[in-house]
């Protein structure tokens, strides 16, 4: 089974990065990009078969060690 987990800053956290892009794009010429958000993508290959096993291993996999539970959100989809 694959896991694609998706983890982004909460609502509310400042995301510096994300404030660059938007100003490099705009002074590329890119107008109309408003607010900008940077995160990460994750893929994982999991040998579990179970869908419901397979959800809850990935997910103690963001809460101990993907995601930084305090400031980032994740979204986990599983693929067979």
């Amino acid at each position: 089974m694959k896991a694609h987990i998706h983890i982004t800053l909460k609502k509310g956290v400042l995301d510096p990065e994300g404030k660059a892009i938007g100003n490099a794009l705009g002074s590329l010429g890119f107008d109309g990009v408003d607010g900008v958000r940077k995160g990460k993508y994750i893929t994982l290959d999991i040998a579990e078969a179970d869908e419901d096993k397979a959800l809850k291993q990935v997910t103690q996999m963001c809460e101990k060690l993907l995601a930084n539970t305090v400031i980032e959100d994740y979204a986990i989809k599983l693929e067979a």
